[in-house]
């Protein structure tokens, strides 16, 4: 399985990194592969590429502010909750997105 990510805070510093460090690690410990864009002060890091989104089987967006290019997740499965749950709860984010794809 692969999963995809964004993360982003409005003012695009500490959450924005914490959000992707523990979603990150609750997929490893799934046994996931998972990528996360992070969408921060310093601009977009680790971007998304298009065969990323050719593989991909859901994508997590976790951000309080409107994500650059959100339209190229359109044709995939999506969940789209806050920064500060994504740090709070990554992995039932990441269970909630797996019970969907079933």
């Amino acid at each position: 399985m692969y999963i995809l990510g964004v993360t982003s805070c409005p003012v695009g510093i500490a959450h924005t990194y914490m959000a992707a460090s523990n979603l990150e690690k609750c997929a490893k410990k799934k046994g996931l592969e998972i990528k996360i864009e992070t969408q921060g002060a310093t601009g977009v890091e680790n971007e998304i590429t298009k065969e990323d989104l050719k593989r991909a089987d859901g994508v997590i967006v976790a951000s309080d502010v409107r994500i650059k290019n959100g339209e190229r997740f359109d044709d995939l499965p999506t969940l789209t909750v806050g920064v500060s749950e994504a740090i709070k709860d990554a992995d039932g984010i990441i269970e909630e997105l797996l019970e969907a794809l079933e």
